[in-house]
């Protein structure tokens, strides 16, 4: 078992709304969800002697400190990943406090991604570093944008498992149906029918319109400390339970087709294989899930990925009301990615802690455990967050 394993714990959590035109800089977005983390934990801005992030935020570490007033920082960097790095902050945090090397970490995403910059766009492979030659040859071929790269993956998935347009739309629906419920969910009070799903337009064979995540403005935070002194503080402690990161060979960003295996899968199963050796927990005892939905058809490999069906059984796991508020393992509560907000993956673990704590919006019943996931078909992390018993 790590040596981190529930040492540390999440403390607090805050976010800004979300929009699609924020009116403020992503500075400004950092440093009100920081503030209102610290708030919500009970602590001074001051006392933040950490910060961790991950790569793909505009907001420099030592700016968002000397923004909400930290005095010294102790322990700061980003992991790699995008989208893949949601998790990753948590676990670092996590043995930061656990080591000694920091008390107060806080943990962020604040992004303009439509207002300042259009997120969806095609890649730009303007400097030579290696990602971006992978990026500028996968773009001679076509694939210019994160839709198309993972469009291929996903008609391989489709191929293996019969998966269908039809099984996608089943999560999409559940999706924009918890967001409708949501008030802080961009799409609040506008759930989809499966007439409007197949309406919608193509944009990345087999991805829908409304297959795809949104481009958002937005913040959200979240405060990690010792569990011991979380447990003194204004909220109940959610523990951090397990925290992997997975990057098995032949992984790289959304394009790893030279893999025996290219479906989105291998990176969330190693993450797995991690997470419940670590809490000594399977799949069996998340009384829901936060599965990344950057693209909503990604969540059926992900359901398989760790553990709550066997592979080429998501598209019937969906089916039913399953993953919704009531069925036995709802997924996304929030309206997910594609109904609440795209906020690089932060606002899952935002929800999982209101959960947790009983105070979600569609709140599930008596819930212990969650697993919280970050972006597949890249480098990718995962946690699972309980209940302080």
């Amino acid at each position: 078992m790590a040596n981190f394993s529930k040492k540390a714990a999440i403390a607090g959590y805050g976010a800004t709304e979300f929009s699609k035109n924020s009116g403020r800089s992503e500075l400004k977005l950092a440093t009100e969800a920081a503030l209102a983390a610290c708030a919500d934990a009970g602590i001074n801005p001051s006392e933040v002697d950490g910060i961790s992030t991950y790569t793909m935020d505009n907001n420099n570490e030592q700016e968002v400190a000397r923004a909400i007033g930290s005095k010294e920082l102790k322990f700061f960097g980003q992991t790699s990943g995008g989208g893949g790095g949601a998790c990753a902050p948590l676990m670092q945090a996590a043995m930061a406090v656990a080591t000694g090397v920091a008390e107060t970490v806080l943990c962020y995403r604040a992004m303009n991604e439509r207002s300042e910059y259009r997120f969806g766009q095609p890649i730009q492979a303007q400097m030579p570093t290696s990602d971006n030659l992978i990026f500028a040859y996968h773009g001679f071929q076509g694939l210019m944008t994160a839709a198309a790269l993972l469009a291929v993956s996903m008609r391989r998935y489709m191929h293996e498992s019969g998966a269908t347009q039809d099984d996608f739309c089943n999560y999409a629906m559940v999706a924009r149906k918890h967001a409708a419920r949501n008030p802080n969910a961009f799409f609040y009070g506008k759930p989809i029918t499966r007439e409007e799903y197949h309406a919608s337009r193509m944009i990345a064979d087999p991805f829908h319109l409304l297959d795809c995540c949104q481009e958002s403005d937005g913040a959200c935070a979240v405060i990690v400390t010792t569990a011991e002194r979380a447990r003194d503080l204004r909220q109940p402690a959610v523990l951090i339970n397990a925290a992997a990161q997975g990057s098995p060979w032949g992984t790289m960003g959304l394009g790893a087709y030279y893999k025996q295996d290219i479906v989105p899968r291998d990176e969330c199963a190693a993450a797995a294989r991690q997470l419940w050796a670590t809490s000594g927990l399977s799949p069996k005892d998340m009384q829901m899930a936060i599965i990344y939905d950057h693209f909503g058809p990604t969540v059926l490999p992900g359901l398989e990925a760790y553990g709550f069906c066997e592979y080429g059984e998501a598209k019937d796991f969906i089916k039913d009301g399953n993953i919704e508020v009531g069925g036995t393992l709802p997924v996304n509560t929030n309206g997910g990615q594609l109904g609440e907000a795209y906020i690089h993956g932060m606002n899952g673990v935002c929800e999982a802690v209101r959960q947790i704590r009983g105070t979600a919006i569609n709140q599930v019943a008596d819930v212990e455990n969650v697993l919280v996931t970050a972006g597949s078909g890249v480098p990718t992390s995962a946690v699972v967050l309980s209940r302080d018993v």
